[in-house]
């Protein structure tokens, strides 16, 4: 049987869901699904991070961490990790820089805890 997934998935999102030496924690299936799952919630952001921009009048920074903050609570569906990616995954597609958080760790977004 061949693999015919034509969607490349970023070595970011790897690392997500990777350990130490980079192999997948997950059935490949479940990996990709992640993948879709979070890159599909990162494009359906933009919008709404725009109208709160607009709206508030608050910095993109500050969007980003009200984002932040609801991607983190059990109940929006993402693993250990990936709220953080989803969120680099906004700043990018709106071509916001993203702002480095030092109490934040390379997986997650602890400090929004």
């Amino acid at each position: 049987m061949s693999d015919e997934y034509q969607i490349p998935i970023p070595p970011s999102f790897h690392a997500v869901h990777a350990d130490s030496r980079g192999r997948l924690q997950r059935a490949l299936r479940e990996f990709r699904a992640r993948y879709e799952l979070c890159e599909d919630l990162a494009q359906a952001l933009t919008e709404r991070a725009q109208a709160i921009r607009y709206d508030l009048g608050v910095t993109e920074a500050d969007v980003l961490q009200r984002i932040g903050q609801g991607l983190v609570q059990a109940d929006a569906g993402l693993l250990d990790g990936e709220a953080g990616w989803v969120l680099r995954r906004l700043a990018e597609l709106l071509d916001w820089p993203w702002p480095a958080a030092p109490d934040s760790d390379e997986r997650g977004l602890s400090s929004l805890r």
